[in-house]
């Protein structure tokens, strides 16, 4: 009589599944010692945005400036989504603020640091995020919000001609934005 076959547990459908918890644990570990408390990202690039500052002395006062998001400044994220939202916030301010209309009211060189600060940690957030992450879902999405806040603001500088005024508004705005980022760091740590 033949012997009974023994029997294989059944797991093939574990591994996928497995690899994909994993790789969201470790995307999730990698984002939370992104920024460090020895960390000095958001003091530096504060104090940059200051000294881009310096050439303009008239306080400005423009209509209708917009306002970083209220409903992004109260908010529940887990770690990974508030690295999604991080993330976004760091390539809309990378992509304002490498305007070629802010060399002519910026000194280049606090300009040029605050943008490699920004792609530096812009790339680091990459390394953490899966690629095909959708961390949010439904009509409460803060990405949106960050998305429709940085179109308010390309369309404030258009509407007062890229003025430094206009660009003096942008970097109180881009502090507030940096301000935001401290504050999702803190979640991230969780």
């Amino acid at each position: 009589m033949p012997a009974p076959a023994a029997t294989q547990p059944r797991h093939q459908h574990a591994a996928p599944a497995l690899l994909l918890l994993l790789t969201a644990l470790a995307s999730t570990l990698a984002c939370q010692h992104l920024w460090t408390h020895e960390d000095t990202f958001p003091a530096d690039a504060l104090r940059l945005l200051q000294d881009v500052a310096l050439g303009h002395t008239q306080p400005c006062h423009l209509p209708e400036p917009p306002l970083f998001p209220a409903t992004l400044l109260h908010n529940n994220l887990q770690p990974h989504q508030a690295a999604a939202t991080a993330l976004r916030i760091l390539q809309h301010l990378f992509h304002t603020l490498s305007s070629n209309s802010t060399r002519q009211h910026w000194p280049s060189q606090p300009r040029n640091h605050l943008l490699n600060k920004l792609q530096h940690h812009i790339h680091h957030l990459e390394q953490c995020l899966p690629d095909n992450a959708t961390p949010f879902k439904g009509p409460r999405n803060p990405l949106l919000a960050i998305n429709k806040y940085f179109r308010d603001i390309h369309l404030f500088l258009h509407a007062h001609n890229h003025s430094a005024c206009a660009w003096d508004h942008v970097r109180l705005e881009a502090r507030a934005s940096l301000q935001h980022l401290h504050n999702l760091a803190r979640t991230m740590r969780r």
